[in-house]
């Protein structure tokens, strides 16, 4: 079993993101601790972040007070609700948790079921627990509850394995074929992408991208794919290396089977809704891209923002590494497209979200719900604070970025003119 443990600031962006799986059935809640229950059983994300609110009121000076940690047994363990419940309980008493308030969701959305546990690192006194050394002691135990439920062993050195795959190239360190091909020989094994554009946003989380090329041979017209390395800035820092060279599924071929598989998944992958509602919270409640960015990346989100020589936004495409999927902006909902962001960060015209008729914002505005001795353990000099995130409904639209492949277009009849 492995654990992943993430540290941020935004406690209603880690909540939302868990209780979308529940609204969308690829979710349940499995514990609630020192978090008093409904009278009706429901909850709302809304409910859920008034009940942490006094300890992050009552924090002295920790910035990353959320605590968002997910525990992955192997796909082949057979976990059940009641297993996964004691582990949690065991895992945050012995990381120093137990009395933190905390909610434990199994996740079945992907082939391996997992748990999630928000908690907040900010006792109700306002200091923070200590959380020196967690990754060691959080491996330990891992290989304790691992022996305990008969689990598939996730030895060191898997763990050590699946860290060194994905690493940026850096050039101060030479062989950089071998950094890019640790990258580009597993990205299909792991991510699905649709088309070039994405595939070569996420390359750029890593310093790597890819070009195609057109040539003739023996008369015939033959198509194929260079990849490079980037430096920091994003300019090209050393001569392409042919896709032959890091195995089949690296070239045209592989990559446009690589794309259709992905399409198919993508359609009726869960992933997408989830995204779209959390893209649409983080431009409710930031002001500016840097704030966006930021809120998306604690949630495991990376913007990736393509801009031309004068600053104009022509793509937009969203990574989420929980769901492993690369997504165009305009492929989450047109409202999204490079366009909207364009308007918002160059001109200053902030998108207005739509309100009706949506299912996730009606269970959303059950804040007021009666509780189960609520006022037990809440101190009632603790105002709530929050803010409601309201989403327009998911429709039907599937497919390429039109904006971004209108605009690539318009820039290649403006190169063969100047050329002319």
């Amino acid at each position: 079993m492995i654990a992943k443990i993430g540290k941020g600031s935004n406690m209603y962006g880690a909540i939302l993101y868990n209780q979308q799986k529940v609204e969308t059935e690829n979710g349940a809640i499995l514990l609630l601790n020192k978090i008093p229950d409904t009278m009706n059983g429901r909850y709302s994300v809304a409910y859920f972040n008034k009940c942490f609110e006094p300890y992050l009121s009552a924090n002295i000076k920790t910035e990353k007070t959320v605590r968002h940690i997910s525990l992955n047994p192997d796909p082949k363990d057979k976990v059940s609700d009641e297993q996964f419940t004691e582990m949690a309980q065991e895992y945050m008493e012995r990381m120093g948790y137990g009395n933190q308030p905390y909610i434990v969701f199994k996740h079945t959305d992907i082939d391996r079921t997992h748990i999630h546990i928000v908690s907040t690192c900010v006792g109700i006194d306002g200091r923070k627990i200590p959380d020196d050394y967690d990754h060691p002691r959080s491996m330990a135990i891992c290989r304790d509850l691992e022996q305990k439920y008969n689990l598939h062993k996730a030895t060191e050195q898997e763990q050590k394995q699946a860290d060194k795959i994905f690493k940026k190239v850096e050039q101060q360190k030479g062989d950089i074929k071998s950094q890019m091909a640790s990258v580009i020989r597993h990205l299909p094994k792991y991510y699905q992408y649709t088309n070039l554009g994405t595939y070569n946003a996420l390359l750029s989380l890593f310093n790597i991208t890819a070009e195609e090329v057109k040539g003739e041979r023996n008369g015939q017209t033959v198509n194929g794919l260079v990849y490079m390395a980037l430096d920091e800035n994003g300019n090209k820092a050393n001569n392409p290396f042919k896709a032959s060279l890091f195995e089949k599924d690296a070239g045209i071929l592989g990559l446009q089977k690589h794309f259709e598989q992905s399409k198919d998944k993508m359609k009726t992958s869960p992933a997408r809704s989830v995204l779209k509602n959390t893209v649409e919270l983080a431009i409710h409640t930031t002001t500016n891209e840097s704030e966006f960015r930021k809120q998306l990346t604690e949630q495991g989100i990376n913007t990736v923002v393509r801009r031309n020589s004068e600053g104009r936004i022509y793509g937009i495409t969203f990574i989420d590494h929980e769901s492993r999927s690369v997504w165009n902006g305009s492929q989450l909902d047109r409202n999204l497209s490079a366009n909207v962001f364009n308007d918002w960060w160059n001109n200053g015209n902030k998108p207005e979200l739509k309100t009706q008729d949506n299912p996730v914002s009606k269970t959303n505005t059950m804040d007021n719900q009666p509780t189960k001795d609520f006022f037990e353990f809440i101190p009632q000099k603790h105002s709530p604070n929050f803010d409601l995130g309201l989403f327009s409904l998911l429709p039907d639209a599937q497919g390429v970025d039109y904006e971004e492949e209108q605009f690539a277009k318009r820039m290649k009849k403006k190169k063969k003119r100047r050329r002319l």
